[in-house]
């Protein structure tokens, strides 16, 4: 899996691409982990390319989302969810929990 970041005015973007599993999950914690470490909470993970995401991945986007609501209101938004990772996410009841977004822009903009 790759993953990029890029420091936008008030948020993060963090743009993983691949598969989120059992074996690229700790790599996507260790990203977000280091992250949190710089002080940053307002999260934005870009999911468009992203095609699968497995009880491995979930477990970190909760654990994230749960450090940042810590620290000055932060927050973790997804935006533009493909087709099966959204199915994954509202099978799991994870669309109660996150802030789902269309597009990059709508989920920086919320912030």
């Amino acid at each position: 899996m790759e993953i990029t970041t890029k420091e936008l005015k008030r948020v993060i973007l963090v743009a993983p691409v691949g598969r989120i599993d059992h074996q690229s999950a700790p790599e996507l914690q260790k990203t977000l982990e280091s992250l949190i470490d710089q002080g940053q909470f307002k999260l934005v993970l870009d999911m468009s390319g992203v095609n699968y995401i497995s009880s491995a991945g979930l477990r970190v986007l909760l654990a994230t989302r749960k450090i940042v609501k810590r620290w000055n209101r932060g927050d973790i938004r997804l935006a533009h969810l493909q087709p099966y990772v959204r199915d994954t996410l509202e099978l799991v009841g994870f669309t109660r929990i996150f802030q789902l977004y269309d597009d990059v822009v709508e989920a920086v903009g919320s912030f």
